[in-house]
């Protein structure tokens, strides 16, 4: 980052956390867990422990951090090294990310930027300043990114309260501060699951590895009364509602299902597991040691606030996650897709010296 650019983001940072202590909390139990930080243009400072909040705000006005962390696993010794640390379990977290979707909008506020002479470009290949065939994809996700990850969120819950019984009010979902939502799962069954364990898990939700013989298909001899019905719990009723679509047509689909093969059913139930099941980042969940962005804290990709959402359906990340101040300040600006936040439209900017609020500064930059 240029040093210019990067101290009016460190000051912005600044400001925020002197202005939003409120809003920053050490979680559960903080002194079996392990913090971390990261300083602009600067590595990763982690195997910290901090007992309560006013530790937690006394590091991050001394350390002036670009991303504050904290584990989602319990240690007898978080301070000490990784083998050395004890783990004791850890909250279940999923991570659902809007670029991970492969929605037909990303291309509409995608970009590139050359790694050879720093030019912003749309729809080409090579640059047109040098003609390098190296750069770097870029995407400022929009609203329809963000509300496509709002439906993976609800999938998820949905998996979670009916099939595994977690009671709703243990389930809290973040907006990560950037292109989707961290959802935590606390005090449950789960916490002392190992990575193997967590694996299987993500396997079930993402609707991973379906085997046709337990939604109704034999390899030989099928039979028609053992397929799924639309009031069966879980991922029967699920698959019976995707293939199906409505009762009146289950006869008719599973003459053709059979028809058609137990390889081409198979085939079928892989092709609706991203439908069906929830999009998550695997390792994500499987990670028992991973350090998260603290809740509370500011995201260096964008400048927004990593939040709760107390409703889900209604939440605006580029109004409700946005704290930084709006006093006005001059920025030359590259960015060939336009970007909408606190209701407030800017962009496209080819190279230009604009007067902008500062949040949106710290957001182009």
């Amino acid at each position: 980052m240029h040093e210019n650019n990067s101290k009016l983001v460190e000051e912005s940072f600044k400001k925020y956390y002197f202005d939003h202590f409120d809003l920053i909390h050490v979680p559960e139990r903080p002194s079996q867990r392990e913090f971390g930080y990261q300083k602009f243009n600067s590595g990763m400072t982690r195997h910290l422990t901090i007992k309560n909040d006013k530790e937690l705000h006394l590091m991050i006005i001394q350390n002036s951090p670009s991303d504050v962390y904290c584990s989602n696993g319990y240690y007898s010794f978080p301070n000490l090294p990784m083998a050395e640390k004890d783990w004791q379990e850890a909250d279940l977290i999923f991570d659902i990310d809007a670029k991970d979707l492969n929605l037909p909008c990303r291309i509409d506020h995608s970009f590139k930027k050359c790694t050879n002479c720093n030019k912003i470009f749309q729809n080409n290949s090579i640059c047109p300043s040098c003609q390098s065939t190296k750069h770097e994809s870029k995407s400022l996700p929009c609203m329809s990114c963000i509300d496509g990850a709002k439906k993976e969120v609800k999938k998820l819950k949905q998996i979670l309260i009916e099939d595994f019984g977690i009671d709703k009010e243990s389930i809290h979902v973040y907006f990560s501060g950037n292109e989707g939502f961290h959802v935590y799962v606390y005090n449950t069954q789960f916490q002392k699951l190992g990575s193997r364990e967590r694996a299987e898990l993500v396997d079930y939700i993402m609707f991973k590895g379906a085997i046709p013989e337990k939604f109704g298909m034999k390899r030989f001899n099928p039979e028609r009364s053992v397929f799924p019905s639309f009031d069966e719990k879980g991922w029967r009723g699920r698959v019976s509602k995707q293939i199906f679509g409505a009762k009146s047509k289950r006869s008719k689909m599973i003459t053709e299902i059979i028809n058609n093969g137990y390889q081409s059913y198979a085939n079928q139930l892989e092709q609706i597991a991203p439908i069906i099941g929830a999009n998550i980042d695997p390792n994500v969940t499987m990670d028992i040691h991973r350090i998260f962005r603290l809740p509370g804290s500011l995201n260096s990709k964008s400048g927004f606030t990593k939040i709760l959402c107390k409703d889900l359906k209604n939440f605006n990340p580029y109004n409700d996650a946005c704290f930084i101040d709006d006093s006005s300040i001059e920025v030359l600006a590259s960015t060939p897709v336009s970007f909408k936040i606190k209701n407030k439209k800017f962009g496209p900017y080819v190279e230009k010296k604009v007067s902008v609020p500062k949040y949106a500064a710290v957001y182009i930059i």
